[in-house]
């Protein structure tokens, strides 16, 4: 019988180890944290042995096979005594797709994944697909897997650090939406190494399979180019939100031609169209453009007809922590973008604003470069507020630029301390937006329950 071992007892973890013991593994789950409650009776009702606060080094290295956490970086000791002792590691996903049934439309890229990947799901239910959500959203999909879910689609969330233990996994359909400075200390503060990672997303797709990509992105063409000369044979479908002619990508059915001057629009040869104008779109913002028309294509190209296409456009209920209106207290308005963990995301949550804005940034910092915001801020910011343990980082990026604006920075390592201040310091009129660039893991446990925090605060006002 060969053995696995699981690092990390999270969604995907758990889901994991439960697959490879119905799949006649031998199992051993190892996490260096506290492992929830709920994970613990779920590895306790299928008994799987676990332990947490410590990793049994012995046992560890005698596996065959390593299932690895994405939060857990290659550099940690435990992952390098894996490495020297030549066993494999892969992750969840890579595992899961051993026994997946149907096909796979996958995205990835540094802002927008969980608004496409939803958006794409959305449109799968109501065309009548039979369809699964998972990656790194929603329920595991090892455990998807074991329960013995089968559907004809799956639509995955997939992060870099998931794509870096990805090998032999195949994507029918993948979606890249952008690739801009993120996790950067994860990869040795090198963008390229960064870049790299994905760009595995096309790792494996053949003739017959679909990539579809931002065209204008600084760096997805170009890479595209070498993978080419390396032999991918991939399908391309380039998309543009530039208010120009000529855009075209290739679908496996004809040609595609996309223009966005004030609508989105997608052509096909076979005479399929799409159009609707932007300001009929569910959810706002030119990022959203983007992002509709990424799903759009993935979803023609799964074989969804335009009409659905269109109106799940038009009734998309849009995503939790992503640009999220919370409520109007006193004459300003709460937004919840908790899902922007970096600059650029902020920047688009910023730039989607057309009142004045009382900004809420902070957390772990993940080598961001500031500055590139300090345009829109100067524009649309009344006062920055600091949310994080140790804002010595920020006060460093912020306060000469700050001083030099007249915009206030207030100084908050709590939630309710947080929106407190930013409520004092907001006008009627004003928009106080939480949009961090940071990941959360300082304060909160996740970005989500940082959006649920801020929001129950917000609610009190």
């Amino acid at each position: 019988m060969k053995k696995i071992v699981v690092l990390g007892a999270g969604e995907s973890g758990v889901g994991a180890a439960i697959l490879a013991q119905q799949k006649g593994y031998e199992v051993f789950v190892s996490d260096a944290g506290r492992i929830k409650d709920a994970y613990k009776a779920m590895l306790d009702a299928h008994q799987l042995p676990w332990e947490e606060g410590q990793h049994t080094m012995a046992r560890i290295v005698d596996a065959d096979e390593c299932v690895k956490s994405p939060g857990i970086p290659e550099t940690a000791p435990v992952v390098q005594a894996l490495v020297e002792r030549q066993v494999p590691i892969i992750g969840e996903l890579e595992f899961a797709s051993r026994f997946l049934h149907g096909q796979t439309i996958c995205i990835t890229g540094s802002n927008g994944k969980t608004t496409t990947t939803s958006l794409i799901y959305y449109i799968l239910q109501k065309a009548g697909f039979s369809v699964a959500l998972g990656g790194n959203i929603g329920k595991s999909l090892a455990l998807q897997v074991a329960e013995g879910e089968k559907h004809d689609w799956t639509v995955l969330e997939v992060s870099s650090f998931q794509l870096d233990t990805m090998y032999d996994f195949r994507a029918d359909i993948s979606v890249l939406l952008n690739i801009t400075p993120d996790h950067l200390d994860r990869y040795g503060y090198v963008m390229q190494r960064y870049v790299d990672s994905k760009m595995r997303i096309i790792r494996n797709q053949r003739r017959q399979d679909c990539f579809i990509y931002w065209r204008d992105d600084e760096y997805a063409a170009s890479e595209l180019a070498k993978r080419r000369a390396e032999g991918n044979a991939v399908t391309a479908l380039p998309f543009t939100d530039a208010p120009q002619d000529g855009s075209f990508g290739c679908d496996r059915d004809g040609m595609m031609r996309i223009d966005v001057p004030e609508g989105l629009t997608v052509r096909m040869e076979d005479g399929a169209q799409l159009s609707i104008p932007v300001a009929e779109l569910s959810i706002p913002g030119r990022h959203n453009v983007r992002n509709c028309l990424a799903a759009a294509m993935a979803a023609l190209a799964a074989g969804v007809d335009a009409d659905t296409v269109k109106e799940c456009l038009r009734t998309f209920p849009g995503v939790e922590h992503r640009l999220e209106f919370v409520c109007e207290a006193h004459g300003v308005r709460y937004v919840n973008d908790s899902k922007a963990t970096n600059v650029d995301a902020c920047h688009v949550a910023l730039e989607a604003q057309t009142t004045p804005v009382v900004l809420i940034v902070g957390g772990t910092d993940k080598g961001n470069n500031y500055s590139t915001l300090f345009p829109l801020i100067s524009r649309k910011c009344r006062a920055i507020v600091f949310l994080g343990a140790d804002n010595s980082t920020l006060h460093k990026a912020f306060d000469d630029f700050a001083a030099e604006h007249r915009i206030a920075i207030a100084d908050t390592h709590s939630m309710p301390e947080c929106v407190a201040v930013a409520a004092g310091l907001a006008q009627a009129g004003d928009t106080v937006l939480l949009s961090p660039c940071c990941a959360s893991f300082d304060l909160f446990q996740n970005m989500g329950h940082r959006g649920r925090l801020f929001k129950e605060e917000a609610r009190k006002l």
